[in-house]
């Protein structure tokens, strides 16, 4: 499976983005895909996953603003932002991994398939 993710741009705090991970060349429905971020400087940091079965997890900083989601018809998953901050920008990933052991969900390094990155930019 590969993945490709779009949906970056620039917006004003307060602002509004959805961002889209769309999957080929594989088997997507049981996968687990999750959004990272990464600042300049800075590691991969958590920001949403969602199970094969659904099931979605969100870092405390976006609970409440993001909501991620998946269309299995279209292969894609989505990560729609509300109410961006100035913390939130950074270059946005989707990463996937056909099995994700619930406790390292979180984890970086538990997703083999990563998409190329998408640019988000907060301005307050």
């Amino acid at each position: 499976v590969q993945l490709q993710a779009s949906g970056g741009g620039s917006v004003q705090a307060g602002g509004s983005l959805r961002l889209s991970c769309v999957a080929s060349g594989g088997t997507f429905r049981s996968y687990s895909v999750a959004w990272f971020r990464q600042a300049p400087g800075q590691e991969h940091e958590f920001v949403a996953t969602i199970r094969g079965t659904g099931t979605t997890t969100y870092a405390d900083s976006v609970k409440g603003r993001f909501t991620i989601s998946r269309d299995n018809a279209k292969n894609t998953v989505y990560l729609q932002m509300n109410n961006l901050e100035a913390e939130d920008t950074a270059k946005y990933y989707c990463a996937g991994s056909r099995s994700v052991i619930l406790s390292a969900q979180r984890l970086a390094r538990s997703y083999d398939t990563w998409g190329q990155g998408t640019q988000v930019t907060v301005s307050s």
